[in-house]
């Protein structure tokens, strides 16, 4: 069977469903966070803010100064879940078996519905669908999307990306290897910041240059090198991942002694976000949402987290919403007897060289 694979992206989630909710808010560089006055992070900037280079989990006073005029919003998580619902239960109906990887995104298994003799002509059969998908998201739910179609993850994600906002972008066979030559390392699955900069430095810069490579890439990543290679080339046989549970890493401490000293507070947040995030490097993953956990000597246990638009990767991304979440609902009030972090809504890092194309 010829695989259909549709990846479904919301274009500028949070901000959009803003700028619908608040006409007066359409074509303003929205920026859905805490004000730039208090101490707070950005979570989810309009395509009009992000030219201004405003991203998730900046500090807000960060994008306060890159983006003057932005207008802050603050924040509806359960208003967000609550349209993502609507939005997947629309998806449901075209039939397809369905990996939801966060609020706004999903994967869409459409191999069965749309046979034919060749692969490039059951891929063809899937644009009728995605459109008439888009379509009715826009008409039910006044919000476009983006859908990329392919015949795996690696390309329908990619495709999804190449044409935003409200892109419909189809990826055949025939031409995903010419498709990928000209974009950067970057774009690959699994390729963060410290792999780039390695490949950059044996003068691979785009994926036509790793197509091209005639070395053992194991020799620059080690034993990813053959996975790494495939996926040059288009080939990506991941399934899709339907079942129901919760995704996460998480690391927690629990002291000698309860204490309150920020010192060892902080330096207990660096070591556990540098462990999470070495952890998602090591599965190629991104996080949407970070979580806090404290406990009091009494045993007392609370969590809070905070959700972003785009996957997180970088320890100091982390540990930045985990101090902002301890600050903001004062839970360092009295010593503690443990401090835990913790992520989910794993899934595949954005490819923020993407625009150049």
């Amino acid at each position: 069977m010829h695989r259909v694979i549709f990846h479904l992206d919301m274009d500028a989630f949070y901000a959009s469903v803003e700028q619908r909710d608040n006409p007066a808010l359409r074509g303003q560089p929205v920026i859905v966070g805490a004000p730039p006055s208090r101490r707070g992070v950005v979570a989810a900037a309009s395509y009009e803010a992000r030219k201004f280079g405003v991203r998730s989990a900046m500090p807000s006073a960060t994008a306060g100064r890159l983006c003057p005029n932005g207008v802050f919003v603050p924040p509806r998580m359960e208003h967000y879940r609550q349209e993502s619902r609507q939005i997947m239960e629309i998806v449901a109906r075209s039939g397809a078996a369905i990996e939801q990887v966060s609020i706004d995104e999903a994967y869409l298994d459409l191999s069965a519905t749309c046979q034919a003799v060749g692969a490039d002509e059951s891929l063809s059969r899937g644009q009728p669908i995605a459109r008439e998908l888009k379509q009715q998201i826009l008409l039910q739910r006044q919000l476009t999307a983006s859908i990329g179609i392919a015949s795996n993850k690696l390309l329908a994600k990619l495709a999804s990306d190449f044409a935003k906002p409200d892109g419909l972008t189809l990826i055949t066979e025939r031409d995903k290897v010419q498709f990928l030559r000209p974009m950067p390392v970057r774009a690959i699955h699994g390729v963060g910041r410290v792999t780039e900069q390695v490949l950059q430095q044996a003068g691979l810069h785009t994926v036509g240059d790793l197509q091209d490579y005639s070395g053992d890439l194991r020799a620059l990543v080690g034993s990813w090198g053959p996975k790494l290679k495939q996926f040059a080339f288009g080939k990506d046989d991941r399934p899709l991942e339907l079942g129901d549970e919760v995704k996460s890493i998480s690391a927690e401490e629990t002291f000698e002694r309860d204490t309150a000293d920020r010192k060892i507070l902080r330096a207990c947040l660096l070591e556990q976000a540098a462990d999470i995030s070495a952890r998602l490097k090591r599965r190629r993953l991104g996080a949407r949402t970070v979580q806090v956990k404290v406990r009091y000597g009494d045993f007392t246990t609370l969590t809070r987290q905070m959700s972003v638009e785009e996957p997180l990767v970088e320890p100091g991304d982390i540990y930045r919403l985990g101090c902002w979440l301890l600050a903001r609902d004062k839970l360092v009030n009295r010593p503690l007897r443990l401090l835990g972090l913790g992520v989910s809504g794993l899934d595949e890092p954005s490819a923020q060289q993407l625009p150049l194309l």
